[in-house]
């Protein structure tokens, strides 16, 4: 096995099981380390104890390094390899299967952990044909969010990597932008206007009562410029932010308007959210509308959290044809365009 691709999957693994972000960083700095070598050269390092002596590879990356020359998998990869692994019912897997990308994910422009070209990497080796790149918008500063200055310099960035890409994976300008208190989305609309993917969420005053929420959320699902309703009710039911119960609001007018409107409904697969719960999931179903499974992730590793999605569409028997992420880009993008 490669060295580089078993420390590159590791910390992959790692992310996807929510590790401490220090080990997936050392795995990736490893990576980087041992990827400035030609194999040849690694092996000799490895060989005759330079690399041990090497700034960025620990014992444990030392160990992978030097297994997965002897032409096996390493046992700490092979570990995270049963523990993470595909678990899913046959239901789930044949609509994991139909799966052609995502459309919420972050950089390290605002809160991820990795830069933009890791992140269509990771997206692409998934099998994905497409990603959206969804960073936050200004409002949102202690995620870094970005103005509208800093957002037309990530365009040009997504641009630069599709031009350089062979045509079989497309990188989508997008964005997650908040959902402000009075309905309005936080961006210029001109800017809104000019991307691929608007996935609309509420982050402040998840705590709101039911009427100014369910007025707040309509504004935004009415004003023609969102694509997606992120993690409509913002709850946590787990993780190391702890738990937050879900926002009130009225769900049958929500999901009503959705389903007017063709805005999707979220499927957030991070397992800290589940959002939206089951029983709300059954009433945007029974209203018509459509829905789109997203990872949110901020790691390349986070991309896998989509499994989860499918498990959860497949056991509430979302038809397939109702998923916006199992369409062809350019069905995909004439939606958008609507």
């Amino acid at each position: 096995m490669d060295p580089v691709d078993a420390l590159t999957e590791t910390a992959f693994l790692l992310e996807r099981e929510l590790a401490p972000g220090f080990k997936v960083k050392a795995f990736r700095r490893a990576a980087a380390v041992a990827g400035e070598f030609a194999p040849e050269e690694l092996a000799a390092r490895a060989s005759d104890g330079r690399l041990a002596r090497t700034k960025g590879i620990g014992d444990r990356s030392l160990e992978i390094v030097l297994q997965a020359l002897e032409g096996r998998v390493p046992d700490y990869l092979a570990a995270l390899r049963a523990r993470t692994g595909e678990k899913l019912g046959p239901a789930a897997k044949a609509l994991r299967e139909q799966l052609r990308g995502d459309l919420h994910a972050h950089s390290d422009w605002s809160d991820g952990t990795t830069d933009i070209p890791s992140m269509a990497a990771a997206a692409r080796a998934l099998g994905h044909e497409y990603l959206a790149l969804t960073d936050h918008s200004p409002s949102l500063k202690i995620a870094h969010g970005l103005t509208a200055e800093r957002l037309e310099a990530e365009l040009d960035v997504v641009a630069s990597i599709n031009a350089e890409g062979d045509g079989s994976f497309r990188l989508l300008a997008g964005i997650e932008v908040d959902i402000l208190a009075d309905g309005e989305l936080d961006q210029q609309p001109e800017l809104l206007d000019r991307l691929d993917v608007v996935v609309a969420s509420v982050h402040s005053k998840l705590r709101d009562e039911k009427g100014p929420m369910t007025e707040r959320m309509l504004a935004a699902i009415r004003s023609g410029r969102a694509d997606v309703l992120g993690h409509c009710t913002g709850r946590l039911v787990q993780g190391s932010r702890g738990t937050r119960p879900q926002s009130e609001f009225d769900a049958d007018a929500v999901f009503a308007a959705c389903a007017e409107a063709r805005v999707a409904v979220e499927i957030n697969s991070r397992p800290e959210r589940q959002d939206p719960p089951d029983e709300l999931i059954a009433l945007a179903l029974e209203a018509g509308c459509l829905f789109s499974i997203d990872s949110d992730a901020h790691a390349p590793g986070h991309l896998g959290f989509i499994d989860l999605g499918a498990e959860r569409a497949a056991a509430a028997g979302i038809p397939p044809e109702r998923i916006v992420t199992t369409w062809p880009l350019e069905q995909l993008l004439a939606w958008t365009s609507r």
